[in-house]
């Protein structure tokens, strides 16, 4: 079943992108494709940004294992797009992020989806569990389960 669009509201966390010409496709609007890496953007900046994932030297990373997406309006260059993002699932090793990609200031998502991270040793590659920060920081954009279903 498709998910309906989602409201700026259900989002707890938000980050400018700005559109580029070379994201525009044959059709005229922004490629699917596109829309993933917004998606990769939002959540790896909100992690960054606050101290939690280096990819470079951490003990920890963050892989991604599942993504999905749901189209509702077009998005096209020039347009400005915020990515809004909360987390829906937090579990021992695993999180599952919600992304809405908002066109200019709409209320209402032109495409969501969501985005499954995995925490693996960096040196095996192996699950490993959620850093205390890491799950902390994840804890504050983590909605209701029964808000995140509806």
């Amino acid at each position: 079943m498709r998910d309906s669009a989602k409201n700026r509201a259900y989002f707890r966390h938000f980050h400018p992108i700005t559109t580029r010409w070379s994201d525009n496709d044959a059709y005229g609007h922004v490629n699917n494709v596109v829309y993933y890496h917004w998606f990769d953007t939002v959540v790896n900046q909100f992690l960054i940004v606050n101290g939690t994932l280096d990819i470079h030297a951490g003990e920890a990373i963050a892989l991604v294992v599942e993504t999905h997406c749901n189209y509702f309006s077009s998005v096209s260059f020039p347009d400005p797009v915020t990515a809004g993002l909360c987390v829906t699932r937090l579990g021992e090793s695993s999180v599952r992020y919600e992304v809405g990609i908002f066109r200019g200031d709409e209320d209402v998502a032109s495409a969501q989806g969501h985005f499954v991270h995995v925490y693996v040793d960096s040196a095996t590659r192996k699950p490993t569990p959620i850093p205390g920060p890491a799950r902390a920081l994840l804890q504050s954009i983590q909605i209701e389960t029964t808000k995140a279903q509806a």
